[in-house]
């Protein structure tokens, strides 16, 4: 695998090599027989945080050649690290506090009918996971992202399948996380690295893989999603594929306070060169005064923002192929034109429409689509029918967000309370008066929503994602003797647990 500069798409150097099918058992085999060793919560805690630690002393290393592989700057990278540190000793943070292990006791009782035997319920880890890199997020959603920290939180070793676009960081960060293991007495193969496009095909169709992490495109995700499915034994699957990010922006927020929603907007849509998945992709905006100045503030804002670089050639073709055929369709207008710059950058833009083309099936769909890279839609709306028209037309997205006035954020009129109500079954994460990239690393946080944005209803990001890889386990009349530590009655571990309908710890 040859890591290439995307500023230039000039070739760096060969850092890996693609993994055969035998390389790829290989490390699943090995992955597998390092489970027991996983299996013991202290040891994983201090796992997480020696990860952490090894990334931070290799930190300048692998943020150069992230740089050099992605484009996407040192400060920004440099905040991506600390995300992904910060993840891991959140993910320990969860572990030791063992409440995601859901411990709960009900013992017998002979007096109700039918009688209750003993029951005490609690989860444990699926097995080998299999994590798939995301382009976007060199750090935080690959080798060391979300998905691998959750999968070894909750006991599962991991086999990442890189991502073509950064293969030196990929192989940096899993040298740090491998020796991390090996720090706290555990084998390094707890984590594994594989590159190459065959290698990924023969990962998830591994027998020994027990459930699988994605970030990508629908097409990529979709393809994988259907080979867990068809596996003779099908595995979990937790896809995150793509997202439109509706928004919504009444005419009495656009006329109380259209330059600040406007300048917004266009630091929200340019952000990373638009190379986020939580980029808002579709903004529709009412006609009238307080639209027209909203799109104003936007063309000043985005006619300001200098051309920037995309993640790989590819990306880029398919970028500017995307924006040509959106600005050719008829009534389609693009006051600042997304396109080619020059040294292999892209100039950002955004795109207009009356919401009446998308109000039926025809070609406008294609304005339903996300198109990855700096650029926006804008849908000109004259009457709340037409929003619920086009909103009834959006599958599912990471998230979506509505833009009110002060007097309907208030409740005033009912407005606001309406408006959110029909954007909630678009999203797993519903925002007023705010953007929707930057994702917060915390408990309450949910990184998902209805297909296609993923294919499950879990999130990849905060502290239930560990849940993806654990299933519940419930023992019935089990003697004390017998029982795992977890579940016995004077609770050796000092866990939280729910015994006959009450709350301990």
């Amino acid at each position: 695998m040859w890591s290439v500069d995307p500023r230039s798409g000039a070739q760096r150097e060969q850092v890996a090599v693609e993994a055969t099918a035998a390389d790829v058992d290989a490390a699943v085999r090995a992955a597998h027989a390092a489970r027991d060793a996983l299996a013991d919560r202290p040891t994983r805690i201090a796992l997480l945080r020696a990860a952490a630690d090894q990334l931070e002393a290799a930190g300048a290393q692998i943020i150069a050649a992230a740089d050099a592989e992605t484009a996407l700057g040192e400060p920004r990278l440099t905040g991506e690290l600390a995300r992904t540190t910060g993840q891991l000793r959140a993910f320990a943070d969860e572990v030791a506090d063992g409440a995601y292990l859901g411990v709960v006791i009900d013992h017998a009782d002979d007096s109700v009918t039918p009688p209750r035997p003993d029951l005490r319920r609690y989860k444990i880890p699926l097995g080998v996971a299999a994590v798939y890199s995301a382009s976007n997020f060199p750090l935080a959603f690959s080798v060391a992202g979300g998905d691998t920290a959750s999968a070894l939180a909750a006991g599962c070793p991991v086999v990442v399948k890189a991502h073509p676009d950064h293969p030196a960081t990929s192989e940096l960060t899993g040298a740090a996380l491998r020796r991390a293991a090996a720090q706290v007495g555990l084998p390094e193969d707890v984590l594994s690295v594989v590159h190459g496009f065959d290698a990924g095909i023969e990962l998830i169709k591994h027998p020994l893989v027990a459930a699988a992490g994605f970030t990508g495109s629908i097409r990529g995700g979709r393809a994988l999603f259907d080979a867990a499915a068809a596996r003779p034994t099908p595995i979990p699957f937790y896809g995150e594929l793509g997202s439109l990010n509706p928004v919504v922006v009444t005419d009495a927020a656009a006329r109380e306070r259209a330059p600040e929603i406007g300048g917004g907007l266009a630091a929200s849509m340019t952000l990373g060169t638009g190379q986020f998945c939580t980029k808002p992709g579709l903004v529709l905006a009412p006609e009238g005064e307080g639209g027209d100045e909203l799109l104003d503030a936007l063309a000043k804002k985005v006619g300001e923002t200098a051309p920037g670089v995309l993640l790989d050639a590819r990306m880029r073709e398919a970028f500017l192929a995307g924006v040509r055929a959106r600005a050719e369709l008829d009534g389609v207008t693009a006051p600042v034109a997304a396109g080619e710059g020059e040294s292999n950058t892209v100039a950002a833009g955004f795109l207009t429409v009356p919401a009446e083309r998308l109000a039926e099936e025809g070609p406008h769909d294609l304005l339903l689509e996300e198109c990855f890279g700096p650029v926006t839609v804008v849908v000109r709306y004259a009457d709340a029918e037409q929003v619920a028209a086009v909103l009834s037309r959006l599958q599912g997205n990471l998230t979506a967000t509505v833009h009110l006035s002060e007097a309907e954020g208030n409740g005033d009129g009912g407005h606001g309370a309406r408006l959110l109500a029909a954007v909630t079954p678009l999203a797993g994460r519903v925002l007023v008066n705010g953007w929707p990239t930057g994702v917060a690393v915390t408990p309450a946080q949910h990184h998902g929503g209805p297909y296609p944005a993923t294919t499950s209803t879990s999130t990849s990001v905060g502290a239930t994602a560990i849940e993806r890889w654990l299933r519940p386990v419930a023992y019935q009349s089990t003697p004390e003797a017998l029982l795992p530590p977890e579940l016995r009655e004077d609770n050796p571990l000092g866990l939280p647990r729910r015994v006959d309908g009450r709350r301990e710890g």
